[in-house]
C-alpha cells in the first residue's frame, strides 16, 4: 500500500482566517501560531470551532491550567481565539469570554559592562565576536541581527538598516565606531574564507547562502557565558536588556532608547518616541565603554 503524499486540504474556515491574517500583515510565525491554537481548541470540543459556545471556552481555559499550562502560552491561546471569534467570525461575544491570565514578570537578566567584556573576549570567532557586539552595540533582537546583509552598514552616516523588524517595522539603529570597527575585522575574514558573499549575509551560517540562524546564535552565547564563568542566565536577548540598562545609566532618554529598540507598541508610544536620525547618530553606543576587544587589530582602512 502506497501513502498518499498529497497535503491535507484545508477547510474553508482555515482559508478564511489565514486570508484575514493575511489581510491585516501578520508574519509567518504568528499564522501558524493561531492556527495551530485553534486547531487545538476545535480538537478538545470535538467538533469545528465555528460551533463553539461559552460553556466550551470555559471548559478549554479550565483545562488549560489543569495540565500546567503556563499563563504566558495560555495567553497566546487566548490571542488566537480571540482573532478567530472576533474577525472570522465575527463572534465578539464569544471572544469576551475568554480570560487572560496575569503572571509577574520576571526582572530580565542584565549584564555589567566587565561581563559584556569578558562575554566578548570568549567568543570562539571573529564572527561570533561581531555577532554579540552587534546585539550589544545596537541593542538588536536575535532575529534583527541574523538577518543583516553587508548592504545594511551604513558607514558614511554610522547607521545600521533594520528591514522588518518586529511588527513588520524598518528602522534605523546605532552604528558605533567600535562596532563598526569589528564588523570590517569580520569582514575582511569572512571574505578571505569566502564565508561573505557580495550583496551576501553579514553573518552567514554553515552555508554562506543562509543566514546564521537564531538557534546557532543562541548557542554561541550560552557556549561563550560559559566559557567566560558568567553564572547568570545568558541569552541573546539579554545583550539587548544590557544594552537599554546602561544607556539609561549613561541618562540617555527613555524616549531615545525606546527608539533605538524598535519598541514593539510604536502606535501608542509614537508620540515620545520620534526622534530624528540625527539623534540616533548622536547617541554613544555602550560598546564604546569597554576595553579594547582585540589586541593588535588592524585599523580600518581609510
Amino acid at each position: 500500500m502506497t501513502s498518499d503524499p498529497s497535503p491535507r486540504p484545508v477547510s474553508p474556515l482555515r482559508a478564511r482566517m489565514i486570508e484575514d491574517m493575511t489581510v491585516r500583515g501578520f508574519n509567518e510565525h504568528t499564522r501558524s501560531g493561531y492556527v495551530r491554537h485553534v486547531r487545538a481548541f476545535a480538537a478538545f470540543i470535538g467538533r469545528s470551532p465555528d460551533t463553539a459556545t461559552a460553556e466550551d471556552l470555559r471548559l478549554f481555559q479550565l483545562h488549560q491550567t489543569q495540565i500546567g499550562m503556563q499563563p504566558p502560552s495560555i495567553n497566546s491561546v487566548v490571542s488566537a481565539l480571540r482573532f478567530f471569534f472576533t474577525v472570522t467570525l465575527d463572534r465578539p461575544d464569544l471572544a469576551r469570554r475568554l480570560t487572560v491570565v496575569p503572571y509577574p514578570r520576571r526582572i530580565p537578566a542584565v549584564l555589567s559592562v566587565e561581563e559584556v567584556t569578558l562575554l566578548l573576549r570568549a567568543a570562539t570567532a571573529p564572527k561570533y565576536k561581531a555577532v554579540f557586539a552587534t546585539a550589544y552595540g545596537a541593542g538588536l533582537r536575535a532575529s534583527e541581527v541574523v538577518a543583516l546583509k553587508v548592504s545594511d552598514i551604513d558607514s558614511k552616516r554610522m547607521l545600521l538598516r533594520v528591514e522588518r523588524g518586529k511588527g513588520g517595522k524598518d528602522r534605523h539603529a546605532m552604528l558605533s565606531p567600535q562596532l563598526l570597527e569589528l564588523l570590517r575585522v569580520w569582514w575582511r575574514e569572512g571574505r578571505r574564507r569566502s564565508l561573505v558573499l557580495s550583496g551576501g549575509w553579514l553573518f552567514p551560517g554553515r552555508n554562506p547562502v543562509e543566514p546564521l540562524s537564531a538557534r546557532q546564535f543562541c548557542r554561541a552565547v550560552h557556549a561563550a557565558a560559559q566559557a567566560a564563568g558568567i553564572k547568570k542566565r545568558v541569552s541573546p536577548h539579554t545583550l539587548r536588556h544590557s544594552f537599554a540598562t546602561h544607556l539609561l545609566e549613561q541618562d540617555v532618554d527613555i524616549r531615545v532608547i525606546q527608539t533605538l529598540l524598535g519598541h514593539a507598541k510604536l502606535d501608542t508610544t509614537a508620540p515620545y518616541t520620534r526622534v530624528a536620525n540625527a539623534t540616533i547618530r548622536a547617541v554613544t553606543s555602550p560598546l564604546d565603554r569597554l576595553a579594547p576587544l582585540i589586541d593588535g587589530r588592524p585599523r580600518p582602512e581609510v
